[in-house]
């Protein structure tokens, strides 16, 4: 996949990440991430890493629907965006929707 996305480049980076992830484990992510950053200079490494933790930013309207734009939203979002956006949207529920919710992850909690 690394070089398909050197030659083809442009957006074809996008896609790496997800075959990266299912392909290698966290630690072998981790080992080709390290030695990436450390061959570059070290104000670019630096920019590199600005721009990859990155917040994503307050989630957007919905367009169509919500559940996909939620998605994409949060596949980009940091962790404490995820459990700000997490908890304060269980919160805004009413009782029978937070009910509804805690069963829900209940059931895909027993699912895994």
């Amino acid at each position: 996949m690394i070089g398909y996305v050197l030659t083809l480049g442009g957006d074809h980076w996008f896609g790496l990440r997800v075959i990266l992830r299912s392909k290698l484990s966290e630690q072998e992510r981790a080992a080709l991430a390290y030695q990436a950053l450390t061959s570059l200079d070290p104000e670019n490494a630096d920019a590199v890493v600005q721009a990859a933790l990155q917040p994503m930013g307050t989630p957007l309207p919905p367009f169509l629907g919500g559940m996909a734009e939620a998605r994409l939203w949060a596949a980009s979002a940091t962790r404490s965006e995820l459990k700000a956006v997490a908890l304060s949207a269980v919160e805004a529920m009413s009782a029978k929707d937070q009910m509804a919710f805690r069963n829900h992850i209940s059931e895909v909690e027993i699912a895994i």
